[in-house]
């Protein structure tokens, strides 16, 4: 009776740290709605959103056509990587396992500096050639890398072993047309791997938040599985667990998160690793309420980003990937010295 009183207790402070985290995510949502260049108020918030997209007045035009996007885009590309941050390190069984890792996000950078050296264009647009090359890309590597894994069968080393292939490859091919760009074309392709959410809009927006619901009603049946599998192979497999097929349906799922992510707004470092390892720390390794703690604190570190890369621009925002990778790097640190610890 007392362990069933206590489970019954854990679930509930699980319970109410997941409202928590989801309050505190609407907070920093608004807060990033906020500011900006053009001052916007509280009041002029909710009544440009109560106007609606097709509203005339100035400030209803600024939070649709700019502000809204660009939130929105940050928390759905923060709960994007966060969930495919989570997936990689579970079916990987590595706490260093990120997109990154894998090399999913330097094929789409590859991807997006191929176009546009070459110039692709989609109807008349770069940024849309762009996006469309970066996303081609990004599954491209996927596939590879599930080609290279399926040679050693679907172990976690295979798979990071061929996602360090496919990281050093194209991050050398991407440094190779760099050197033989003209200097505005170089710019432009160091400008796109910074992560600028500057670049977002409804359609970026509308991408991501699409792969999260994707992510959500493939990944969340397999909560339980992941949950064992999370506590050792060995252990998911004598309870009938089909490794192999779960890892090929997680890092399929993850594949499709990091494209849909990366491919509107360049690259974005760390939210990846970091959001998992803050849900774990709350909640533990319980899927069930993991992958809602994942997105939810996926969203909050990006939202929290934006907003700090907007407080120190006074003109052009800062590129968000910035921001993230230099307050991921005490986070990284800190893991490394706790798993030397371990050791």
């Amino acid at each position: 009776m007392s362990c069933h009183l206590h489970y019954r207790a854990a679930q509930r402070s699980r319970l109410l740290l997941t409202g928590l985290l989801g309050a505190l995510l609407a907070a920093l949502f608004f807060a990033d709605l906020a500011t900006g260049s053009s001052g916007l108020g509280r009041r002029e918030i909710i009544e440009g959103l109560l106007a609606g997209p097709g509203a005339e007045d100035p400030q209803a035009l600024i939070l649709w056509s700019l502000r809204l996007p660009m939130t929105l885009t940050a928390l759905c590309v923060g709960a994007a990587l966060s969930l495919a941050g989570l997936g990689i390190q579970t079916i990987t069984a590595n706490a260093l396992a990120s997109p990154s890792t894998l090399g999913i996000t330097s094929g789409a950078s590859f991807g997006a500096a191929l176009a546009i050296t070459a110039g692709a264009t989609i109807a008349g647009e770069l940024w849309l050639g762009t996006i469309a090359a970066a996303f081609a890309a990004a599954l491209l590597i996927c596939a590879l890398i599930l080609a290279l894994g399926s040679l050693r069968g679907m172990t976690p080393a295979t798979l990071i072993l061929a996602g360090i292939i496919m990281n050093f490859f194209f991050m050398a091919l991407q440094q190779l047309l760099v050197y033989l760009a003209s200097p505005e074309t170089a710019q432009l392709i160091n400008g796109w791997t910074f992560g600028n959410l500057e670049r977002s809009g409804w359609l970026s927006a509308a991408a991501a938040a699409g792969a999260v619901l994707l992510g959500l009603v493939l990944l969340a049946p397999a909560a339980w599985q992941l949950t064992t599998l999370s506590i050792g192979e060995e252990r998911a497999k004598s309870l009938g667990v089909k490794v192999a097929r779960l890892r090929l349906l997680v890092f399929t799922t993850a594949s499709i998160l990091i494209a849909a992510s990366v491919s509107f707004i360049g690259t974005i470092g760390f939210v990846g690793l970091v959001a998992p390892h803050c849900a774990k720390l709350l909640l533990g390794d319980d899927q069930r309420f993991l992958i809602p703690a994942s997105i939810l604190f996926g969203g909050i570190i990006l939202l929290l980003s934006s907003l700090i890369a907007k407080l120190l621009s006074s003109g052009a925002m800062l590129p968000v990937g910035i921001v993230t990778s230099i307050a991921g790097v005490p986070f990284l640190l800190i893991l490394l010295l706790r798993s030397r610890r371990d050791c």
